[in-house]
Parts: structure tokens; sequence; C-alpha cells
């Protein structure tokens, strides 16, 4: 099968692919308990004769595909897991679980793995090499990439690339965002506690302020921003949450400050943590209270491979003229547990429109975003396409990274 095959084959998928996305957004589930969402895609995988292990991380998938000659192992990754939202799309497969929503496009991205497992079955003959499809539990927040790779996802056979997308409304549908190097950046979470001496509001020089000391530590710490990195270097701190005190008439001695820290240079990162705990400390120290920091590492920056980039550019350049390419010019400050497995094995991230004619009204975790289903078709196929792609490169040279 051409490449002009693969893409018409995934345009005869669309009615499929979209009915497929629309059955999981309705159902929506939460990281680690896709129960309903897994047994569903298990029973896609099964149609396809594909070797489905199920059980993964509790929830998660991996179907092999096993061509006709032996060759490379590729791995196509979908998560799973859906966000604590009440969806307000109005839609008319809206979501049947009350505060549960497909807002970040996990079931559009399980659609499309499930369309180029269809086109990449059919290709099986051709195929020198084997194809794993890896759909995995509790991407939001809880790192459910750690837990399939300790599962054994990446291994038996042992994979040497892997590629993900992610739906993005922010680009036009057609539109591909890829980037060499950092994608995503890392996200990593802090946690502060400000201790003080309780008193009476009525005199509170017999009291240490917790709250009067968290408001000198939360403007103190963005000057590790404003004044300690380099403007040119993307770094984010941001202090989401702040509770303290019970009432007005009495100093608080606790206050809790809960954020978030996200950079795309693991240096940063490290300095960004050490920072944190020096600076939170010594102001709290300096107006008589105290501070403890817990600074608690998550996602690393998601890192595509330069060479497999370079063939997904490729690749790309020779798809039907409704595809365009668009060069990321710097990293997204969201983060991806993607970014384990790429930690693993040589990998690519691309963006994929889904904004429709331009971008999309409402963002990714947005009570109200929608995609252009059309996207569906552009992902499916492309993922077939690359796969293909991959093979053929790491037949004839050494794998990428290495």
């Amino acid at each position: 099968m051409n490449k002009e095959s693969i893409w018409t084959k995934a345009l005869s998928l669309s009615e499929d692919l979209t009915a497929i996305r629309r059955h999981l957004h309705q159902y929506p589930e939460l990281g680690f308990e896709e129960v309903l969402t897994s047994a569903y895609v298990a029973g896609e995988l099964g149609k396809l004769g594909l070797a489905v292990q199920t059980g993964l991380a509790g929830t998660g998938i991996v179907a092999l595909l096993e061509g006709s000659r032996p060759g490379p192992v590729v791995a196509l990754r979908a998560d799973m897991d859906a966000l604590p939202l009440q969806e307000q799309t109005g839609l008319p497969f809206a979501s049947l679980h009350e505060g549960r929503m497909h807002a970040c496009g996990h079931d559009g991205h399980m659609a499309m793995l499930l369309g180029a497992a269809r086109i990449l079955t059919g290709l099986r003959e051709e195929l020198a090499g084997a194809v794993k499809f890896i759909f995995q539990p509790a991407e939001e927040m809880l790192g459910g990439a750690r837990h399939m790779i300790k599962a054994g996802a990446l291994e038996s056979p042992r994979v040497d690339a892997i590629v993900g997308l992610h739906l993005w409304p922010d680009l036009p549908t057609g539109h591909f965002g890829l980037r060499p190097g950092t994608i995503m950046a890392s996200m990593d979470h802090v946690n502060i506690t400000v201790h003080g001496t309780a008193g009476h509001g009525a005199a509170p020089h017999q009291g240490v302020d917790a709250i009067l000391v968290a408001a000198h530590v939360m403007t103190a710490l963005q000057s590790l921003i404003s004044r300690e990195s380099d403007p040119a270097e993307p770094v984010v701190l941001s202090m989401g949450s702040i509770h303290g005190g019970s009432l007005p008439n009495i100093i608080a001695d606790r206050v809790e400050i809960k954020g978030t820290v996200r950079a795309v240079r693991e240096d940063t990162r490290q300095r960004m943590a050490k920072r944190i705990q020096e600076l939170a400390c010594s102001v709290a120290a300096g107006m008589n209270g105290r501070a403890e920091v817990s600074y608690i590492y998550g996602y690393p920056p998601t890192v595509n491979d330069p060479k497999l980039i370079l063939w997904a550019e490729e690749t790309l350049s020779k798809a039907p003229d409704e595809v365009a390419i668009v060069q990321m010019q710097h990293s997204q400050m969201t983060s991806e547990d993607m970014a384990y497995y790429m930690d693993m094995v040589p990998g690519a991230f691309l963006l994929v429109g889904a904004g429709g004619s331009g971008r999309g009204e409402f963002p990714l975790h947005h009570p109200r975003m929608t995609i252009d289903e059309k996207a569906l078709i552009h992902g499916a196929a492309f993922l077939a396409d690359f796969t293909l792609r991959i093979m053929d490169e790491l037949q004839s040279s050494q794998i990428p990274g290495e």
C-alpha cells in the first residue's frame, strides 16, 4: 500500500473513527478507573485479530501486530483517562458520567490509534517488524506511563521507537505541530507550609502572622522568575492554592501554599527546586516564622528525537495537500507523561491540529472544549504512514539517539 492509499484508507474510516470517538466521549473515566474504556478498546483490537494483553497497570492495554518478516519494533501510544469536569458542550454525545469529561482529547487519541491499528493490520504482509499499540491509563497528573513501563509495555519485544500524538485545538485542522528537542515542559509540584504563632487579632505583636509571612514568601518566589531566570529560558512558577486562618480575629499560625513549576531544561528544574527551598525558608525565618517545603518531581520534559522528527517532517511533506507542517518555535509549557517512554527509547510526540479553520474557541481542559473530528483521519493516517517510514529507516540505520 502506497502513501496515497494509506491516507485514502484513513478517509474511508472517517465514519467509524467518529463513532468510536463519540462512544468513548460519552463514557469518560478518571485515571486508573478506565474499566469500560479498556474493555471497549480491547474489544475493538480483538476484532483485528491482534494479540491483546489487558490489565497492565490495572486498566492498560498492549496489542501486538507482527509483520511477515522480522525487523524493528515501533510503539504507538494513546492515553485513555478523562478529567474531573462537568461537560458544558451541549453536544448530543456529551458525557453521560456526572462530573467527568474528555476535555483533553484522549477520546480522539484512542480513536486515532484504533484507526492506525486497522490500517496497519491490513498491511501485515508488507511489514518487516512489529507494531505495539499502547493504550495507557492515567496520563492526567498520575503518571500512568511509569506504571505501564514497569508492567513491561516496552519489552517483549523490546521497543525501538515510540510515537504519540496530541489533539491540539490551538492549531487549525490539517496542521501538524512539530519540534525537535523539547516540545513540552516538565511539571513539578511545590507544597509550602508556613508556620507562625497564633494570637489575638487585637495584639498581633504577641504572635507571628503566618498569613503575612506567606504573602511575603509568595512575592519573593516570583523573583526567581523575574530576577534569577534568563528571560529567554522558559520557566513558569504558578502558586495556585493558598489556605490559612480560621476566624477574622485570630492571628493565623499556619498557611498552606501549593503550586507547580514548569521548565524545559533539567538544570533549570534543579535550580528552581533548590532556590524555592532556600528562599521560602529564609523569608519565613526573617519574619520570625518557619517554612517547610516539599518539592515533588513530576513529569520530566518531553524531548523529541531529532532524527525521528526529521522523518516525521518528511512523511508529512508527502501527505495530501490539506496537511500542513507547523514548526513550533518554542516548547509548550504543558506537560505529558509520554516523556517517561521517551526517556527510555527514542520518540516523537506531535501536535495534531483540531481547531477547525483556525484556533478552537475553547482550550484543552475547558468544559466546553470540542475538537474538529476531521483531525481523527489525519492522526490515524499519519501514525500508519510514519510507522512504515520508521521501520524502513531503522532497517538501514542505527536506532536514532544511540
